[in-house]
């Protein structure tokens, strides 16, 4: 059975939604705001969170930047008054796979957390101890730490780190978005059609020196996008990493 795990502060809609999912086959648990959220985590992993992103006295993002950087689980967003496109961005940038509007129906709700559920990425292989080389940069798969000689350790997100094993296992090759989405997991209805685009932006944020002229992810237009430089690959875990 799915652990969902529901960040709300409006004890009304928290106690409707644990009992609607736990009415459809779903464990579902409770947090008002991020100290709970810890310490349920602490002790009982989740497979998907749906995070509010108006809690009152925090922000619902941040639970969102947090919980993308250690956990590969999906999370939802739902929000009632972060309506625009441009929240929904935000969103999705910082690693959401959902975003649900208020007021929304309880039957299409479930369906969100199946789909989501159903393309939750894979965790990386724990035997697998191989290092990734590129420029300066260095990618630990098993620690899922990627390194710079000049910028340092620079955190990744469940999906970035995905794509960019993905891009990291054939360089200098065409890899269309199709075969991006399939890579990365990334949730593809309708509503987020562009969640590769934003995946490479965030990527090329964190690794281009100039990210208007990007040199490492390139596109190729009308066939998708090419990691651009040598990669080498060794078995053994780096020094420098631990």
């Amino acid at each position: 059975m799915k652990h969902i795990l529901v960040v709300e502060d409006d004890s009304k809609l928290r106690g409707m939604l644990v009992d609607y999912l736990t009415q459809h086959a779903f464990r579902a648990t409770a947090a008002k705001d991020s100290h709970q959220l810890r310490q349920i985590l602490a002790s009982d992993p989740a497979d998907l969170v749906i995070v509010d992103l108006n809690l009152g006295h925090e922000d619902g993002l941040e639970i969102v930047r947090a919980l993308s950087t250690r956990s590969d689980a999906p999370i939802i967003i739902i929000s009632g008054d972060r309506l625009d496109e441009a929240d929904k961005v935000v969103g999705l940038e910082l690693g959401a796979s959902d975003y649900i509007t208020k007021p929304f129906g309880l039957r299409e709700f479930v369906a969100r957390i199946r789909a989501a559920l159903r393309v939750k990425p894979a965790s990386p292989d724990k035997s697998d101890r191989r290092t990734y080389a590129f420029g300066d940069w260095t990618l630990n798969v098993k620690r899922r730490r990627l390194h710079s000689d000049s910028l340092g350790e620079v955190k990744l997100t469940a999906a970035e780190f995905n794509l960019l094993v993905a891009f990291l296992r054939s360089p200098r090759q065409v890899l269309s978005r199709e075969q991006l989405l399939s890579a990365s997991r990334v949730h593809n209805e309708e509503v987020f059609d562009r969640s590769i685009d934003v995946l490479i932006l965030r990527l090329r944020r964190k690794l281009e020196v100039d990210q208007s002229n990007p040199k490492l992810i390139v596109t190729e237009r009308g066939a998708g996008y090419i990691f651009d430089t040598d990669v080498a690959v060794d078995n053994r875990v780096p020094t420098r990493l631990d």
